[in-house]
């Protein structure tokens, strides 16, 4: 018996639905990095890491937010037009989760940034320091895609 079948499958209509909602909740670093690159305005980054965490480290023109500030009162000044794009560490940490999460039930548009800091470094895409958010000025690898 197949262990990859055992489980059952989805029909052709069910995985469609299902791969068509990842891509409404996430976004990876190539894409990202395409549309920082291209200056898209409607797209904010934001680090939901810790702002220590952030100088260490951080996508140039991502803005410190550490999910565990956000509520009402420290969303208010965000604009409602835009989507926001939300990341951490990596797989292995669910910050990016936990802000996004926030951001969507206080009506604001987000996403995910899959594979977080981890896989935007690995993407060989620049890292800024510091308190700044920065600019990002090159690519890193292109996508297979």
């Amino acid at each position: 018996m197949s262990h990859v079948l055992s489980s059952g499958w989805a029909s052709a209509e069910q995985a469609r639905l299902f791969f068509e909602a990842q891509l409404a909740f996430r976004t990876d670093p190539a894409d990202l990095a395409a549309d920082l690159l291209a200056g898209e305005e409607r797209i904010v980054v934001i680090d939901t890491r810790s702002a220590g965490h952030y100088a260490e480290g951080h996508i140039p023109g991502a803005i410190s937010f550490p999910h565990a500030t956000m509520n009402p009162a420290t969303t208010a000044a965000l604009a409602r037009d835009k989507v926001y794009v939300c990341y951490c560490d990596g797989i292995g940490c669910n910050g990016s989760t936990r802000g996004a999460c926030k951001l969507a039930a206080l009506g604001f548009q987000v996403k995910e940034l899959i594979g977080g800091l981890h896989w935007w470094r690995q993407d060989g895409f620049a890292v800024a320091t510091g308190s700044e958010p920065g600019v990002l000025q090159t690519g890193g690898i292109a996508c297979g895609c």
